[in-house]
């Protein structure tokens, strides 16, 4: 007896054949090979992204040695606290073979984004602009790293007969070749509008700096909580919702508040996008110090010029009246 009756599409995705390929003893397996690429893509946007504001190169590969371990532990650390059995078995041995799948994503957000601060506070790199140089990337890895659902065929939804419907060869409790909604695929698209969303958001509207990452979360979590309601592999459910419904409310309700209470520009504040300021630079909106009383035309010994933090149209920024967030697009 199937759990439900079995959807057929005239049309559809077909799954691939295997999920790996052997290279003499060793298995490479697509699941890791796809996480890997999205690592790659997003630590080249990051870095692309850090260099836009004046960031050195090779920054964001020497913060990915820290970044990258944390993501893999935290998401795999979130996978087994919520699906144990479902990702386990029962067995701890099969706790660490990640490339069977098993890699929540609130838990690799947090462990990349701490430990990545962690590695930037050892470098003594800026935290705020580091966070908005990351916003847009980690959603263009989540985009790739999806596809490795596809070649396990897991985490699919719904049956399905829509044309775009994904077949799955073995599927739990349905006939062999049902086919599902492809939710691998949506996620796909949703991580990927996110990052254009994000990189059009930093660059049109004045947000202070350090705040792009609530943007990113808040556009992520309906998209997900959407996907999650799709879904039909186990899952803990509290109150009608899955575990990780609950989590995207949560994050979405954090990252708005953020962006009301935290993400509006006062006077004097450093804005998403704006130019890294050296060591020494008056804050954007502060005048420099008056001349000495010697008749020096410069500032006293041991003190900077100001360097006045310029907009992404090379004018400069004027204070947000009442320190509010000033929607209005600039160029």
């Amino acid at each position: 007896m199937y759990a439900l009756l079995p959807a057929t599409a005239l049309a559809a995705i077909p799954s691939p054949p295997a999920n790996g390929v052997n290279l003499g003893p060793v298995r490479l397996h697509v699941y890791g090979l796809m996480i890997a690429l999205g690592i790659v893509g997003a630590v080249w946007l990051a870095q692309r992204r850090w260099h836009l504001v004046g960031g050195a190169p090779g920054t964001m590969a020497g913060l990915a040695i820290w970044g990258v371990p944390g993501g893999l532990i935290g998401a795999r650390i979130y996978s087994l606290a919520t699906s144990w059995q479902v990702d386990t078995g029962g067995s701890v041995i099969q706790a660490f073979e990640i490339w069977h799948g098993g890699l929540g994503i609130w838990g690799g957000v947090l462990g990349g984004v701490a430990l990545g601060l962690v590695g930037a506070r050892r470098r003594r790199l800026p935290l705020a602009p580091l966070l908005d140089a990351v916003a847009p990337a980690i959603p263009l890895g989540q985009a790739i790293g999806r596809w490795g659902n596809f070649f396990n065929q897991e985490l699919y939804g719904r049956p399905s007969n829509l044309p775009w419907a994904v077949r799955i060869d073995h599927p739990v409790g349905y006939p062999p070749g049902t086919t599902f909604q492809p939710t691998f695929l949506y996620e796909s698209i949703w991580d990927l509008g996110t990052v254009l969303a994000v990189i059009w958001i930093g660059r049109r509207f004045r947000i202070r700096r350090g705040y792009l990452f609530a943007v990113y979360a808040a556009l992520y979590t309906p998209g997900r909580f959407w996907i999650e309601y799709l879904r039909i592999d186990t899952a803990h459910r509290f109150f009608g919702l899955r575990l990780n419904d609950w989590s995207s409310i949560l994050v979405f309700a954090v990252a708005v508040a953020l962006l009301v209470l935290r993400g509006r520009p006062k006077p004097g504040d450093e804005l998403v996008g704006d130019p890294l300021r050296s060591p020494g630079d008056t804050p954007a909106g502060e005048e420099a110090p008056a001349p000495d009383a010697a008749g020096g035309g410069g500032p006293p010994a041991g003190e900077r010029t100001v360097h006045t933090v310029s907009s992404h149209a090379g004018e400069e920024r004027a204070p947000t009246r009442n320190g509010e967030l000033d929607l209005e697009q600039h160029d």
